[in-house]
């Protein structure tokens, strides 16, 4: 019966498609957070700004950075600023005209507003400086490698800043961005609608007249709306479901390595509620861990499609410390940390959210952390509720995804930097932040490499977040649709894709 509403709820909220118009109906794994490049912080509101909202610098397929916003960019001889030359001619959605004034207010926002969850990844932003109306130089307080990530995210992300004056930190419910396709609407928990903007700097790639984004928690729902022709794509395909879009002639699958991973985070001094036995004491933690075998997780609730992991890099890339392995199930040992630590049956809430894989992996890590003697009680959570929750430290272990970043320091310093805008336990270790401000102070892999190999050695001895595993990105395409490329981020990039009858 939910099956069935949950899929009534979907069929109606598709009704409302114009005769005759081009639409590509994207079925989200969950309902997104607010629609501000500032105030965000789901995977899946990235799903949706990578189609609204243009940045400065854009990622390819293969990682490397290219030109968006900015058509070219150069380091100064000390690393100490970066000049961008900007695109001209671009459009914002409500009609004004990209310049170097609104990249300055753009930055200076995600620096210095109150509502700003990105003030950590602009922490080093000592000054934007207007040059002349296309070009625009970022003044650092020092060098500071992982900028061209940052403004390849929601931090160069740039909206009209005629909207932002009207609308301050409301400005989620009409947000007016620069990228191919406007707001239209939003019916939370329903669909988000965006229409093509006709005055897009490049319109040739992008012929879709309209895309529906609809939030479908559930994984069987998701793939019964895209056989029965609801949806076009559903991302984050769940693994046991890859072989019935595989069989079905009218569909195809699609997968990706990805730069993303699933943790789980741990209240350490967030609040009341880091008083639980996680928070109290990290042999608790390391217990945890040992009863847990990620490879088991990997295969009853993956099919063995992802890569068990305990770094915030993947296993066996360049950051990835090969010192520290992913750890052996030990129930034993599990048990004597325990006992040492006077909490032989240690019982805490750990927060998921809605959709049907995130709560297969809580109930495995709940029965095999049953055996070494813990007490778990799962608690699912809308995701961007999650989100609100977990921020103000009303939570005490929480699963979350990361859908990842091409430069190190936006895959580690977000969730155990001290003032990590993911670390929603308040972990704070000055020697782990001293490590992590020296790599992104260095440009050279081999010594960067080192630093964040001490980093390891303080994350992985401490355990303020575990991670469990890195992603692939799995899709189901109506075939229908053409000219789908994967990308690493998971992002769906509407550039050249096309939608059939």
């Amino acid at each position: 019966m939910k099956h069935m509403a949950m899929l009534a709820m979907v069929v109606l909220a598709l009704l409302g498609t114009p005769c005759g118009a081009s639409e590509l109906r994207i079925a989200l794994n969950e309902d997104p957070d607010l629609l501000d490049p500032a105030q965000g912080g789901s995977f899946v509101g990235r799903e949706v700004f990578a189609a609204m909202c243009d940045k400065l610098i854009d990622i390819a397929p293969d990682t490397s950075f290219v030109p968006q916003l900015a058509t070219a960019w150069a380091w100064s001889d000390d690393a100490k600023s970066l000049t961008l030359k900007l695109r001209d001619g671009v459009l914002f959605h409500d009609g004004t005209r990209l310049d170097a004034e609104a990249v300055k207010a753009n930055l200076d926002r995600y620096r210095t507003a109150p509502e700003s969850r990105r003030k950590g990844e602009v922490k080093p932003i000592a000054n934007v400086a207007v040059i002349d109306p296309l070009t625009v130089r970022i003044d650092l307080s020092a060098p500071y490698a992982p900028l061209l990530a940052v403004l390849a995210d929601r931090a160069g992300m740039m909206i009209s800043p005629t909207a932002l004056a009207a609308f301050g930190d409301k400005i989620a419910t009409k947000p007016a961005c620069a990228g191919p396709y406007k707001f239209v609407e939003r019916v939370a928990q329903e669909r988000i609608v965006l229409e093509r903007f006709d005055k897009y700097w490049n319109p040739g790639p992008y012929t879709i007249d309209r895309v529906t984004y609809t939030p479908v928690p559930d994984t069987t729902v998701r793939l019964a709306g895209l056989r029965s022709g609801g949806f076009d794509i559903i991302d984050r395909l769940a693994a046991p479901d890859i072989p019935a879009v595989r069989a079905d002639p009218a569909l195809s699958y699609v997968e990706i390595t990805a730069l993303g991973y699933n943790l789980l985070s741990f209240n350490l001094a967030n609040g009341p509620a880091s008083d639980n036995p996680l928070g109290k004491d990290k042999r608790v933690r390391e217990a945890f861990e040992l009863s847990i075998d990620r490879g088991i997780l990997n295969d009853v609730v993956f099919e063995g499609k992802f890569v068990p992991s305990n770094q915030f890099e993947a296993p066996g890339t360049r950051y990835w410390d090969a010192r520290h392995p992913v750890p052996v199930r030990d129930v034993a040992a599990a048990k004597k940390l325990l006992v040492a630590a006077g909490t032989p049956h240690p019982a805490f809430t750990l927060t998921t959210g809605t959709g049907n894989t995130e709560q297969q992996v809580a109930q495995t890590i709940q029965a095999m952390a049953a055996e070494a003697g813990f007490d778990i009680k799962l608690q699912a959570t809308e995701a961007a509720t999650m989100v609100q929750k977990n921020t103000a430290g009303d939570y005490q272990a929480a699963l979350a995804i990361w859908s990842g970043r091409p430069d190190p320091d936006g895959n580690v310093a977000i969730w155990i930097a001290c003032d990590g805008f993911l670390n929603w336990g308040k972990y704070c270790n000055p020697e782990l932040d001293k490590a992590l401000a020296a790599a992104r102070a260095v440009t050279d892999p081999a010594e960067r490499a080192k630093l964040y190999a001490s980093a390891a050695d303080i994350y992985l001895t401490g355990r303020p977040a575990m991670v469990l595993y890195h992603l692939k990105w799995l899709w189901g395409i109506s075939r229908k649709v053409t000219g789908f490329v994967p990308n690493p981020d998971g992002l769906i990039r509407l550039a050249g894709m096309k939608v059939g009858s």
